[in-house]
């Protein structure tokens, strides 16, 4: 009889044992979902920020042209067409067009793509032009939003570019 006894003794150790693992194995569990959750979000804040930043591309690129202009064709608030030459010397247009939340290149009057991705809206394009008595510029205002970012941020891009070709003119 006392063997049986010492039985029941035994298991309610065994009871309490296996609920302190299961405890204990909760808390670890929790630990590391908040612990995913948490990389998870740096991912994504990081993925848009990186997304955010390709409007300093675009700019430099938007920049880039402008520099190598001999003049401006035409130009209005959300479109610049900048007359210039290729490589080979020969005469070329080249055009920045916003159209809906996508920042257009055009290359003699054809569309060569988008210059913005498809994660990335430009939600403002404004080209304004300088002109001095010794040549001519151009300022840029760029604003983009990632089309991921809850928040709605919005990054914007400044720059102003003196046509290098309208030196002297």
């Amino acid at each position: 009889m006392t063997h049986s006894i010492f039985k029941i003794k035994n298991s309610g150790y065994a009871l309490i044992e296996t609920l302190f693992y299961i405890a204990l194995l909760t808390i670890f569990s929790i630990a590391i979902v908040n612990s995913i959750i948490v990389m998870t979000k740096s991912f994504r804040e990081t993925a848009i920020q990186s997304e955010l930043q390709q409007g300093g591309a675009m700019l430099e690129r938007i920049s880039r042209e402008i520099k190598q202009a001999i003049s401006i064709s035409t130009i209005s608030a959300s479109d610049l067409k900048i007359n210039t030459k290729d490589s080979a010397g020969a005469a070329k247009t080249v055009e920045f067009l916003l159209s809906g939340s996508n920042l257009q290149l055009l290359e003699n009057d054809a569309l060569t793509g988008n210059l913005n991705t498809s994660n990335l809206a430009v939600s403002n394009l404004v080209f304004t032009q300088i002109v001095t008595a010794n040549g001519e510029a151009v300022k840029v205002s760029l604003t983009v939003t990632s089309t991921h970012d809850g928040l709605s941020r919005a990054y914007d891009f400044y720059d102003t570019v003196a046509l290098r070709g309208s030196y002297g003119n």
